[in-house]
């Protein structure tokens, strides 16, 4: 990473106080929201919350199993629920499920009370990635590749809305929890 983009802790250290409200990261499964998040929150002394495990513990249920006995529609008002408490209680890292976002009350209340970093990954890349694991319900029936180019296709406009954006690319982690601290210093100006 060049240094022109690198934050060192000097920088971390000056610009953790300045972030007064959760970091809300948003994009498509596989885009590293979980893995990226925790760094992230390591990097701000903060805490790190998975929504959609925080999910399953209010549920007692996979996200595939929501889905599979309620539907989408039922899933989705859960999320927003325990998004809204997550905000409301942690002033770290939150990582949300892919859809989240594109639910125009969850993206209201994310947008209004937090920070939403969209990080943004080629197909090819979350197509390998997404292959590591057989919990995506939306994966499960058809083409992998051919799905989330529909999904990338058809969340960009409300992901885009989200006022910070980075590139997730192959590397470490730490690199692209760096360039959203980087993005987050340049939002906040």
């Amino acid at each position: 990473m060049s240094s022109d983009t690198a934050l060192d802790e000097t920088r971390i250290a000056r610009l953790a106080p300045l972030i007064d409200r959760p970091i809300v990261l948003v994009g498509l499964m596989g885009v590293g929201k979980s893995t990226v998040g925790r760094r992230l929150a390591a990097m701000l002394g903060r805490g790190f919350v998975d929504a959609d495990e925080a999910i399953e513990q209010a549920a007692h249920r996979s996200i595939a199993e929501i889905f599979e006995e309620f539907g989408e529609s039922y899933f989705r008002d859960g999320e927003r629920r325990v998004i809204a408490r997550l905000i409301e209680e942690e002033a770290g890292v939150i990582a949300t499920g892919g859809g989240a976002f594109v639910d125009g009350e969850t993206r209201a209340l994310i947008l209004g009370r937090a920070i939403a970093v969209w990080i943004d990954c080629d197909i090819e890349t979350l197509v390998e990635r997404t292959s590591r694991r057989s919990n995506r319900p939306l994966l499960r029936n058809g083409n992998p590749r051919e799905i989330l180019t529909k999904l990338a296709r058809e969340r960009r406009e409300f992901y885009a809305q989200a006022p910070v954006r980075v590139q997730s690319v192959d590397g470490p982690h730490a690199d692209t929890a760096r360039a959203i601290l980087k993005a987050i210093e340049d939002h906040l100006g």
